[in-house]
């Protein structure tokens, strides 16, 4: 495999809620201030014991701007129903093609510094599978040797193989690492296979692992981040291609495939769009909901998850995991 070093770009700072500069070094506090090992590494601290007392938990009906549907074939969207949504901050959705389980992002209260959410022993990244529907108790990811720390994010799943960003001891800056799902558990994590010398943001791999779509602000593109191809040739990531119909000046972020991977779903504008693929070309992107919203994921039945953010006063409160269902 052809290795070049790695830099991780503003797409994914900004899923980590501005961790650090891209370019930044990861500094840790003193080693007195960290939660112990066996509170860290062993998942004794429940996520929901850590948000605010006073937090909010915003519903539909408290919404002051909730996303808007722009589209015939969906329903409304919801909060995902069950045990997922808090009133911290659930972020960075990913939801595996059948539909049963979802991965994401989250930190109990938006408004703490990054050097203080790396300590509190839930701050990560977890998975929900559903049951009769609704989706169960996450369960929180550990993606780090027990006695050094990490924060995880921008996760992406194919098979038994997991990419994510991190910034962890041993680091600077944010970094790409890969984990393997073995005997019922992720494990074997590493530094991911490939290291571009340009910047790149949240990815999305073709199923045969062929084809990485990801953001990035790489020169030569329309503006801000847009949304390249890189194509896999005899172990080699190639030059990526531009997407140009689905670029424009303003960012686009963040890509998604459905599981038949004739739709490509980006994030504009703290809005969701679609592209859809005629003739093997992606075609103009359209806008599918909107405001605040973004970071799809689809399921094979072509239901729509995203992260929907809520702001009272221009200050955001926290973040919820909604779904479109596709209509029937």
């Amino acid at each position: 495999m052809h290795h070049r070093k790695l830099v991780i770009g503003v797409g994914v700072c900004v899923l980590l809620a501005t961790i650090l500069s891209c370019n930044g070094t990861f500094d840790l506090e003193p080693t007195t201030t960290r939660l112990s090992t066996s509170t860290t590494m062993d998942n004794k601290i429940e996520r929901d014991a850590l948000i605010p007392k006073n937090a909010v938990k915003m519903s539909p009906d408290s919404d002051e701007n909730p996303p808007l549907l722009y589209s015939s074939e969906y329903e409304d969207p919801v909060p995902v129903p069950g045990q997922v949504n808090t009133a911290g901050a659930e972020d960075g959705v990913f939801v595996t093609p059948d539909g049963n389980t979802m991965y994401f992002f989250f930190t109990p209260d938006v408004n703490i510094p990054i050097e203080k959410q790396i300590l509190d022993g839930v701050t990560g990244l977890y998975v929900s599978e559903k049951q009769n529907g609704e989706w169960d108790r996450p369960e929180r990811i550990i993606l780090q040797d027990p006695d050094k720390l990490a924060m995880d994010g921008c996760e992406f799943v194919l098979g038994n193989v997991m990419w994510f960003c991190s910034a962890r001891e041993g680091y600077t800056g944010l970094h790409w690492f890969t984990a393997e799902y073995r005997d019922g558990k992720w494990q074997n994590w590493k530094n991911a296979d490939f290291n571009p010398e340009y910047q790149v943001g949240e990815l999305h791999f073709s199923r045969d692992g062929r084809e990485l779509y990801f953001g990035s602000e790489k020169p030569g593109g329309k503006g801000g981040l847009d949304i390249w191809l890189s194509k896999l040739v005899d172990g080699v990531w190639q030059e990526p291609i531009n997407i140009a119909m689905v670029n424009t000046p303003d960012s686009e972020g963040w890509p998604a495939m459905n599981p038949a991977e004739d739709e490509l779903w980006i994030t504009r504008n703290w809005g969701v769009w679609r592209s859809k693929s005629v003739n093997g070309e992606w075609q103009k992107a359209e806008l599918i909901v909107s405001p605040l919203a973004g970071e799809a994921s689809i399921d094979g039945e072509g239901n729509l998850y995203f992260v929907h953010h809520f702001y009272v006063d221009n200050k955001m409160i926290e973040a919820d995991i909604y779904v479109a269902y596709k209509k029937r």
